[in-house]
């Protein structure tokens, strides 16, 4: 049987993130998406301007007609959320259709590189904190792991630089751990490596048995929608019976594969990665 996945997240016309990504890695994975938008944007807000339109008076449409179509969902996967009144949609939506089968992976968009999103106040941040506690998979990078975990940001730059970073990062992580999330991966930490001293970029995926580490060497500079991907890849993986660690790798393999063929080819960063010519790596006919 094909698996269902319900993808809450934002769609942006142009800039690859969001829907625009997650739906054909679904699709190539295997996985029928059902896109439910939490926002319309004409391109995504790392440009320098861009239309928005609020979907929030809509989703509970969705969420109707769908109850009304007897849909099951395999999988609930939530992305960015634009307003409180939001998460109290995508609550309703989860109650409507999570039952002990259904994987609910929530990617806790708050902010990155040490500062917080310009859009998400503290009222947000919290009902998304309440979110991120109530799923079985959570997407962290490091700035909303210290966001969840009430660590200080100050406190985790000043030991950026020591040997044993990455383990430090892992113990923040095992806080994460407490609700319904039964696994976390904290994506995308920088950290310069001991062996050869390069710059390398490390994916945490830690759960109540063990830590794991899948790390890969940075090339070029910071894309958007990369998170996305990965968390695309994830979903996907999960949903088919796959275990964490392998879909990271899967998701790394893919995702360096697009960044280096978007460095060559000097894409904007706001333009996301070449990964449609990628995705025959996620296939495993």
């Amino acid at each position: 049987m094909v698996k269902k996945v319900a993808v809450i997240n934002d769609l942006s016309g142009a800039g690859r993130c969001s829907l625009t990504v997650a739906l054909p890695v679904l699709s190539t994975l295997g996985v029928q998406a059902f896109p439910l938008p939490t926002a319309i944007l004409s391109n995504q807000t790392g440009y320098e301007s861009y239309y928005i339109y609020d979907f929030t008076e809509k989703m509970e449409n969705f969420t109707y007609q769908w109850k009304k179509m007897g849909l099951k969902f395999d999988g609930i996967y939530v992305g960015f959320i634009a307003s409180e009144k939001q998460v109290d949609k995508i609550i309703d939506f989860i109650n409507n259709f999570k039952n002990s089968d259904t994987v609910l992976i929530v990617d806790p968009i708050m902010g990155d590189d040490w500062n917080f999103y310009h859009n998400f106040g503290t009222n947000l941040r919290e009902r998304i904190i309440q979110l991120a506690f109530e799923a079985d998979v959570i997407t962290p990078n490091l700035t909303e792991c210290c966001i969840l975990t009430q660590t200080d940001f100050g406190e985790l730059v000043e030991k950026s630089k020591d040997s044993d970073f990455i383990d430090v990062v892992a113990e923040c992580g095992k806080k994460l751990l407490k609700g319904n999330v039964k696994q976390a991966v904290i994506t995308g930490v920088k950290h310069r490596g001991m062996e050869d001293d390069s710059d390398m970029l490390y994916n945490i995926i830690v759960s109540k048995k063990n830590v794991e580490y899948v790390k890969s060497r940075i090339i070029g500079g910071s894309y958007s929608g990369t998170g996305d991907l990965l968390t695309s890849v994830l979903c996907g993986k999960i949903v088919n019976g796959k275990n964490a660690k392998d879909a990271v790798e899967t998701a790394v393999k893919f995702i360096g594969a697009a960044i280096e063929d978007s460095f060559h080819e000097k894409t904007d960063r706001n333009d996301g990665v070449n990964f449609e010519k990628y995705l025959w790596m996620l296939s495993e006919r």
